[in-house]
């Protein structure tokens, strides 16, 4: 065992007993180097993350020179600090659908908290309903919107006033009541294994909220930023939040997440009382620096518009016995297959082959394919070769 691993295992918490562990030495474009010289091409851009790969130039440059201007200087809201000015005045541009205003945040989950906040408090009801199979965060007010007991059953009590619904069910939207604060929703669930809304429901979901007062929460953390072949999910399904969560993509590489409304309804955080979320690090702007840059790659060029095109070669290469069915969102692909039992030693393969893929947390059967935005048609066949070498591989023993 390396001394460095040693002292991981040691020193560094770990949040499961299966840390693949693997000792990072660095990483460029769509890989990323062991310390024993080998190479893994990342089929999984850290669950959705490195949407532009790992150490993008223009990234990297835009980081480089945020630090050395100025890092933190006080609390977010405080100080006007260019890096937030432009990169919210260049979203909303990008976005051109009334929602106009980005308070910044440290993650996802924290966009997640501040909009349930906010929904309470501009509404002045306190039901929530959150989809089931669904995943918002870690955090008590975050893993409250879970259905599954076996997550949260040792963090109780939960907040109260949750209720759940499932995805896809247009018939129980009418539990969506002129008592429920908000809804908060995946525009595709991705951690139930990639299921895309299907029959307008979205389209449903949006017009039982105008019915009913109730805020429209879509959270895009793991679907913004081009993830699904457009910008944001919501563009793709054609509908508009009343608030938008991102964060994942958004940084290059870089932790930040944002929640962005009308500017009248983000107002409510700044009134009665005033201070209504507080982040520290919030808006931090070496991060922002990082989101803008990602920001303007994305918009000024041709990744978003080539992730259908992306899709389809995968969809159309990976073909094994092993597989049952395919579902995708564009570079969001759940390959799910023909038996639970095969899934751990088809990603232990896979990882051995020098492919990075990964687990669900709520579908057992399949693994997860989301690789950086860049990646190149040779570097899906190539991801796709070796992947097919592990079903192959799997599928021999089964044999035997």
């Amino acid at each position: 065992m390396s001394a460095i691993r040693k002292l991981f295992l040691s020193h560094v918490a770990q949040t499961s007993e299966m840390s693949m562990c693997l000792e990072v030495s660095h990483a460029s474009g769509v890989y990323i180097y062991g310390s024993d010289g080998k190479r893994y091409l990342d089929f999984n851009s850290g669950i959705a993350v490195s949407s532009l790969g790992h150490c993008h130039p223009e990234v990297v440059d835009a980081i480089q020179k945020q630090a050395a201007t100025y890092m933190h200087t006080m609390v977010y809201g405080e100080h006007i600090q260019s890096p937030q000015v432009e990169y919210a005045t260049l979203l909303s541009s990008v976005l051109d659908n009334g929602l106009d205003s980005v308070y910044f945040v440290n993650s996802g989950t924290e966009a997640v908290e501040a909009a349930l906040k906010l929904a309470r408090k501009s509404t002045g009801r306190t039901e929530i309903i959150s989809c089931s199979r669904a995943y918002h965060g870690s955090t008590i007010a975050a893993e409250s919107l879970r259905s599954d007991d076996d997550f949260t059953r040792n963090f109780l009590p939960s907040i109260p006033g949750v209720r759940h619904i499932d995805f896809n069910q247009p018939d129980q939207l009418e539990r969506i009541t002129h008592k429920t604060a908000c809804i908060i929703l995946e525009p595709v669930q991705a951690e139930g294994g990639i299921i895309p809304p299907v029959d307008d429901y979205l389209i449903k979901v949006r017009q039982r909220c105008d019915e009913t007062g109730t805020l429209l929460i879509l959270d895009e953390i793991q679907t913004g930023f081009g993830r699904t072949g457009y910008l944001f999910a919501h563009q793709k399904y054609g509908i508009v939040p009343d608030i938008l969560l991102i964060a994942k993509g958004m940084g290059g590489g870089m932790p930040i997440g944002a929640l962005v409304a009308k500017k009248f309804l983000m107002s409510a955080l700044a009134k009665n009382p005033s201070l209504g979320h507080i982040t520290t690090f919030g808006g931090h702007p070496v991060c922002v620096a990082a989101a803008l840059a990602t920001l303007k790659i994305l918009h000024h060029q041709s990744y978003v518009c080539e992730v259908s095109a992306k899709e389809i070669l995968i969809r159309t290469l990976l073909l094994h016995p092993l597989i049952k069915t395919i579902r995708s969102s564009g570079l969001m692909l759940a390959v799910e297959l023909n038996d639970a039992k095969h899934l751990t030693p088809v990603i232990d393969a896979a990882i051995r082959n020098g492919v990075l893929i990964d687990y669900f947390l709520f579908d057992q059967t399949s693994f997860r394919i989301a690789p950086p935005l860049i990646i190149t048609t040779d570097q899906i066949i190539e991801g796709v070769q070796n992947i097919i070498a592990a079903l192959d591989e799997v599928n021999q023993n089964i044999k035997k």
